[in-house]
């Protein structure tokens, strides 16, 4: 089909058809950078990528593509119409595939925007029996700090923290682990243990740097509703959970980090949590994914296969009638990284 994507001179006019395949040389303009690596992914000539696009704009009456001798980029109307009509292209091409066989198949490519926690802790360990059931899917995972926009970069689907705003994509909750306060062996042998929170406010901490204000987000301990928020201070400011948890296995100061980063190291010892009974504020994790692309079958297979083996997670890990909640700031933080 891909070859097919363009008329060769003196041909007919092209049918609506033929603008499905305009659509889908957009598509791949946008997602490679430039006409010359689109065709390569099309197996097409540079010229005749170029010629498709010029067909499209004349269809559509607006310039879609800012060109300059070295680069191309989106028109303000080119974005929009881009991100208009895009989704629903991924869903008539899952339709057709899926009306072309007997049952709906999994495959193609699947790209998801996910941070480094989620894509190290959660993904990856997990993904082998499902692309073992699915062996016609690639999966791409596109690692950000940064969830951005699915549509303009080309995702199908992003795995991130925190509760998402209100917009156009779909949220389905995946799982809710809890935020532990954490710190090694050998700096609690030399600092002493926090028995409650105000204590924290005495110890050396792992700070996490908030990107819109350029400091650290503060440290909140939750127990049966209350909300209790501490002062913290320390010689580390990180911007992601790694070094976090790094600086803590060092003995750098105490920390706070989610129960699927820890667990392991908590497990062997090597971290002990600290102020267990303050330990119910909860991180929601979400699957996010445009409206147009819910027919999507890997789309669906994907979320559904994360949903089922992170429910397990959030049963091994939550404590029995423990109240769940997230709290403001952490919110903030969440909102922070999209």
């Amino acid at each position: 089909m891909l070859g097919m994507l363009c008329m060769t001179p003196g041909m007919a006019p092209r049918s609506r058809k033929d603008g499905l395949d305009g659509l889908g040389v957009l598509r791949a303009v946008v997602e490679a950078g430039s006409f010359m690596a689109a065709g390569e992914a099309l197996g097409l000539t540079q010229p005749a990528v170029s010629r498709c696009v010029a067909r499209l704009e004349a269809r559509v009456g607006v310039r879609i593509f800012q060109r300059s001798a070295r680069s191309i980029a989106l028109t303000d109307e080119g974005r929009r119409y881009y991100e208009a009509v895009i989704p629903h292209l991924r869903a008539i091409e899952e339709a057709t595939d899926e009306a072309g066989s007997s049952t709906a198949r999994v495959r193609g490519r699947l790209r998801v925007n996910v941070d480094p926690g989620t894509a190290q802790f959660v993904l990856m360990p997990r993904l082998g029996p499902f692309l073992a059931t699915h062996s016609e899917l690639f999966v791409e995972l596109v690692v950000r700090d940064r969830m951005g926009d699915l549509i303009r970069d080309g995702i199908d689907v992003a795995v991130r923290f925190g509760k998402p705003e209100a917009s156009a994509l779909k949220a389905r909750l995946l799982m809710r682990p809890r935020v532990l306060t954490c710190a090694s062996p050998a700096y609690l042998a030399q600092h002493g243990t926090p028995r409650r929170p105000r204590d924290i406010e005495a110890h050396r901490c792992v700070l996490m740097r908030d990107p819109t204000t350029g400091s650290h987000f503060g440290w909140e301990f939750v127990r049966g509703g209350k909300v209790v928020p501490v002062h913290v201070t320390g010689q580390i400011m990180v911007n992601h959970f790694g070094p976090s948890l790094a600086a803590c296995l060092a003995g750098q100061g105490i920390a706070q980090l989610l129960q699927l980063h820890a667990r392991e190291y908590l497990a062997d010892g090597r971290l002990v949590q600290v102020l267990s009974e303050w330990a119910e504020e909860t991180w929601p994790l979400y699957a996010l994914y445009h409206p147009a692309q819910t027919m999507s079958a890997k789309i669906r297979a994907f979320v559904d296969y994360v949903a089922a083996v992170t429910r397990e997670d959030t049963v091994a890990e939550a404590p029995s009638a423990t109240p769940r909640r997230t709290t403001r700031r952490r919110a903030r933080r969440a909102a922070a990284s999209r």
